[in-house]
């Protein structure tokens, strides 16, 4: 039974995930590279802890959700990394989004020390993050997902074992490709009922419940009208996750030409200094 929880990375995903693992009762140990970031979940009740290693020594279960692929690597590997510090038979779960070949390397490295490992990347946003109601894809062995269903279950609701070792990052990309056509498709919707004198919201209003009706027009659409370019997913996560996609689609001989060209805009975007704004900004490509 896992009760005993180390948790790194407190950014704005985690920071909510850690919250919602107190309220389910679970004791959570926290390590962040910046201390500063933690102070307000560090007064609601998590430990801290000075170091990765720290924060995995002695837990059921260490959950990750880093920045980049090279961060989750750097975590989970060397003398001072998950793997090496971990107890037996502890689950280690990697909600990073990550690459697929890294969440197999990391679970046959785990395997080889006695612990079990899972990647769990998740879909939702801050919005989901905060409420619990998290989107959850899993891979790795059957029954650590078993065992550690219960922790899933603080964060989320749509919680899905997809298959062994890299499935949960495979479902991950098979999303983020589909949410490229989505945020696209509604920043083009948009800027075409401004080029040709639509009241914007009246448009959204009319399509929404229709067969063009979708979660980023219901959420997204009035962030952008708003003009809030606050990052619920920054642009800087979205670019990393779609060069793991169109890489991995690359080699599986998918044609993804609509994820490229996209990807090739936020890339513009956040060469102009904007890769810290969420993923709805991609609307400033079509209107500035």
């Amino acid at each position: 039974m896992i009760q005993n929880i180390g948790f790194i990375g407190a950014g704005v995903m985690g920071k909510s995930m850690i919250r919602n693992l107190m309220k389910k009762g679970f004791n959570v140990s926290v390590y962040s590279r910046t201390k500063a970031k933690a102070e307000d979940i560090i007064a609601e009740g998590a430990i801290w802890c000075d170091t990765a290693a720290a924060c995995a020594k002695d837990q059921d279960a260490v959950i990750t959700i880093v920045g980049f692929p090279k961060d989750v690597e750097e975590v989970y590997f060397g003398e001072n990394g998950i793997i090496a510090n971990a107890k037996k038979d502890a689950v280690l779960i990697d909600m990073t989004t990550s690459s697929p070949k890294l969440a197999a390397r990391i679970y046959e490295a785990a395997k080889e020390n006695g612990l079990e490992a899972l990647d769990a990347p998740v879909s939702g946003g801050d919005s989901g993050a905060k409420a619990g109601t998290l989107s959850i894809m899993v891979g790795g062995d059957k029954a650590s997902f078993d065992n550690a269903l219960p922790v899933f279950e603080a964060m989320g609701t749509n919680i899905i074992y997809e298959g062994p070792a890299g499935c949960g990052q495979h479902t991950k990309m098979a999303n983020q490709i589909a949410l490229t056509g989505c945020i696209s498709g509604v920043c083009e919707a948009i800027a075409y009922a401004k080029k040709t004198g639509l009241d914007v919201q009246t448009m959204l209003d009319s399509i929404s419940k229709g067969a063009a009706g979708s979660w980023q027009m219901n959420n997204t659409a009035p962030r952008m009208l708003k003009g809030d370019f606050d990052p619920g997913f920054f642009i800087k996560h979205y670019i990393k996750d779609m060069k793991i996609a169109t890489e991995e689609g690359r080699e599986a001989g998918v044609d993804l030409t609509m994820s490229e060209t996209v990807l090739k805009i936020y890339e513009d975007l956040a060469e102009k200094g904007m890769g810290d704004l969420g993923t709805q900004a991609l609307l400033k490509h079509y209107l500035d």
